[in-house]
């Protein structure tokens, strides 16, 4: 009988580990029934009674009809009491965009040869041009420090921008923008970025949400004639008005109102809308002629309806009606892109023309924004951090070699290679999210939880990528000037880390909490058949819960004493064992995601410290299939391996101490214990990436030019004469030739036939001794020239000074 136990047990554990839990069930009792009558160690009457029973249990839970009666009906109201409660605009935010990759990850089964065979779609000839042509030349034109002198772009880069459809790039060509791909939209913001933080959100906010998105997705045709083509020419400037005082992380609570009513103008009756509102922090607000607005409606008169309180609804309102004050500026973090207050007092407009996409709108304002911000915050933050990441990459790389100490360059020193390694690994991690999440996008996804992932966790990686940057320059990253473009990205930060949904907000209940329920396979069909009373739908959803949940457990349990070796990954032996790893992460976090919801229920969205930690889990298992998929689709170089590499370690490292976080903090403590021999029987084995590692990754980005060029490729590099990373470029040029020459010097030092002494003098004396051409002694003298300039700081004269924004 022991025998027949095991092989039961060996079946099960083999059907239920490839996901087939019932079929699991079914063929260990098979096996168990075979064995134990083979061994005919029971009698007869036993054996029939135990196939009775079994009979009886496969009736109960194999058929559905007698399952729902004599099972789901109890269970149905029980769980009602455990899943969360949802009004509208929580189920409009769940119900927002479209699940993808986030799917497979949260079903703890990633199928990678699907996320391998999908090709993203690249930069088509028209885009390619406009990076080369049009966005070059802005770009060559725009100088930031005056941008921040002067507090706004000057009137002919404004014009620029609006001559070349800079902000009409999602509109489509038929109504005069370029009709940009979502790759294409991120490629030209992350290369402003790298030259303007100013420059990249004025473009950056009307190919976002605003005006234009909305247009496009919900406006009438009579909407979309009057509008888009006067958007894509620049001819009217957007903005959208969301954020109020009242109402800022939860917008839908706002407190802008519009009542319908009827006005007599010029004789004639018009039913239309009288608002009022308040709202703040709203980019080109200042300089806006056209204003989108969100408000809730309401027909106190039921002039359109039977209901009074209509919901959240969104309208288009020109700058020149009365009552709209509209042209103060807010300073955010001095960065000098136009964004001010708006209010509205007694403004009215007509009902038909101002309210996007007509009546059959009305009421759909929030569905609507929830909607277009999936693909907004999948594109335009993320964008701006990766230029700012870039830039930081290209600085630092190139100042690292350049800057010398103790006759050395700075990068030599382990102290700088650690931050180094950093700049680049995240670097080449939050472009590869990008690639990918574009490609999303462009296939027709609104992958609306990646899209929160990208937003959050992108611009907080900027934000290491510049303090990092920043200790590297050290005190020249403190002195603010012309020379300085990192001061200008460090003043951004907050800025990305804040608008958009605040990243605390967006990581510890909008990733998850959106993720729970929209990429779960069974958790949404679990509160839509309660909420419907479908016990059909109910028993069929709850059931194939309960088999995910047998099956990624029995997955997570082999994967975390095999070392994950039994995981089915791709047939790629340089990163077959990351893969690996992913995939025992993937169903770990399926288990315990199931586990906290269960034992948690609804107040599990209270829990932000918990719901924080899944989210991380979730965002690095994203991030590092971005990482892998953009290892698999690049040329396979020695560089790319070692980011790539640094990239997944540090993500699976994150995840485990996210994992270990929740498991360590559940309410239930000994369902944690429990659940950590599951997940983690032998102990947390992962560590971050070693330092081994590390100076490989910044070795490459000090010694490999192309390796540098590669992974800061949107940067936009000045003219050699302009300080900054254009005289920088030029001085790292001068110092690489100099390398062979100053290394002879060196030499002859340590074999005695030199004295020691500092920079010029050694030259003088290597020329002196015949040790160094004359050629070599003006090509040492122009790489030291160059390297003053480059750690040169601005200084002013104080007259001057006191001008200074």
């Amino acid at each position: 009988m022991l025998i027949t136990f095991v092989l039961a047990l060996l079946v099960f554990t083999a059907l239920a580990f490839r996901g087939l839990g019932f079929l699991a069930w079914i063929a260990a009792a098979g096996v168990w029934l075979v064995g134990w009558r083979v061994t005919g160690v029971h009698s007869p009457n036993l054996f029939v009674a135990t196939i009775g029973v079994l009979a009886v249990l496969a009736a109960v839970f194999g058929l559905p009809p007698l399952r729902r009666e004599l099972v789901s009906r109890f269970v149905m109201p029980r769980f009602a009491k455990v899943l969360p409660r949802l009004g509208d605009t929580e189920r409009i935010a769940l119900e927002a965009g479209t699940v993808w990759w986030d799917g497979d990850l949260f079903g703890g089964m990633p199928d990678w040869e699907k996320l391998l065979a999908f090709q993203p779609q690249g930069l088509s000839a028209e885009e390619q041009a406009f990076l080369a042509g049009p966005v070059e030349e802005l770009c060559r034109r725009l100088d930031d420090w005056e941008v921040y002198q002067q507090r706004d772009l000057p009137p002919e880069i404004w014009d620029f921008i609006k001559r070349e459809r800079f902000l009409g790039m999602i509109i489509p060509k038929e109504h005069g923008g370029l009709g940009f791909s979502a790759l294409g939209h991120s490629r030209v913001v992350t290369r402003l970025a790298s030259r303007s933080v100013t420059a990249a959100v004025t473009v950056m906010v009307p190919n976002s949400l605003g005006p234009g998105e909305l247009l496009l997705h919900y406006g009438t045709d009579e909407q979309k004639r009057k509008y888009l083509d006067r958007l894509a020419r620049g001819e009217e400037i957007p903005c959208f008005a969301l954020t109020g005082p009242e109402a800022g992380s939860d917008a839908a609570a706002t407190q802008s109102e519009g009542i319908v009513e009827t006005r007599t103008i010029d004789g004639v009756e018009v039913l239309g809308l009288r608002l009022n509102w308040k709202k703040r922090y709203i980019t080109l607000a200042p300089v806006a002629t056209l204003i989108g607005l969100a408000f809730r409606l309401k027909d106190p008169n039921k002039l359109i309806g039977d209901r009074v309180d209509r919901g959240i609804t969104c309208a288009l309102i020109p700058r020149h009606v009365a009552g709209v004050e509209i042209g103060l500026r807010h300073d955010p973090m001095g960065v000098p892109f136009m964004n001010g207050p708006i209010v509205g007092r007694d403004v009215f407009v007509p009902l038909d023309e101002a309210v996007i996409g007509g009546r059959e709108r009305i009421g759909q304002g929030w569905r609507m924004l929830m909607e277009s911000l999936a693909a907004g915050r999948s594109i335009s933050l993320p964008a701006l951090s990766i230029g700012a990441a870039q830039l930081a990459t290209r600085i630092c790389g190139a100042y690292a070699t350049v800057r010398e100490q103790f006759d050395t360059p700075i990068g030599r020193f382990e102290g700088i290679e650690e931050p180094l390694a950093r700049i680049a690994g995240l670097t080449y991690l939050m472009t590869s999210a990008r690639t990918l999440t574009c490609g999303a996008l462009d296939a027709g996804e609104k992958p609306a939880v990646i899209g929160n992932i990208c937003k959050a966790y992108l611009t907080d990686s900027m934000r290491q990528v510049i303090a990092d940057a920043m200790d590297i320059r050290a005190g020249s990253a403190i002195q603010r000037g012309p020379r300085n473009a990192l001061a200008r990205a460090w003043d951004a930060v907050p800025i990305g880390i804040t608008v958009e949904g605040a990243n605390i907000l967006t990581r510890t209940m909008i990733v998850y909490g959106q993720g729970a329920i929209r990429c779960h396979p069974f958790v949404q069909r679990e509160i839509e058949a309660v909420a419907h009373d479908n016990l059909d739908a109910f028993d069929r959803a709850i059931f194939g819960h309960l088999n995910l949940f047998v099956t990624r457990a029995v997955r997570t349990k082999l994967l975390a004493w095999t070392g994950a070796r039994l995981a089915e990954a791709p047939r790629t032996p340089d990163m077959r064992r990351y893969y690996q790893h992913l995939s025992r992460f993937s169903a770990a976090f399926t288990i315990l995601s199931d586990t906290a919801m269960g034992t948690l229920g609804g107040s599990l969205k209270r829990r932000e410290k918990l719901s924080g930690r899944l989210a991380d889990a979730l965002a690095y298992l994203y991030l590092a299939s971005c990482a892998l998929k953009r290892y698999h689709d690049e040329p396979k170089t020695r560089p790319n391996y070692a980011l790539a590499r640094w990239s997944v370690e540090l993500c699976l490292f994150r995840i485990q101490e996210a994992l270990l976080g929740v498991l360590d903090n559940l309410p239930m403590r000994w369902i944690g214990s429990l659940m950590k021999l599951a997940i983690f029987p032998l102990g947390a084995r992962f560590r971050p990436p070693s330092d081994r590692l590390g100076s490989e990754v910044a070795r490459d980005i000090l010694e490999d030019r192309e390796a540098r060029r590669t992974l800061t490729a949107d940067v936009f590099v000045p003219p050699p004469h302009e300080p900054g990373l254009g005289s920088l470029e030029a001085a790292l040029d001068k110092a690489v030739r100099a390398i062979p020459i100053e290394t002879k010097l060196r030499d002859a030092v340590r074999a005695g036939k030199l004295d020691r002494a500092p920079g010029y003098l050694l030259d003088d004396l290597g020329i002196a001794a015949g040790i160094i051409t004359g050629d070599e002694y003006d090509l040492l003298n122009e790489a030291r020239d160059a390297r003053d300039e480059v750690i040169a700081v601005d200084a002013f004269e104080p007259e001057v000074y006191k001008t200074l924004h």
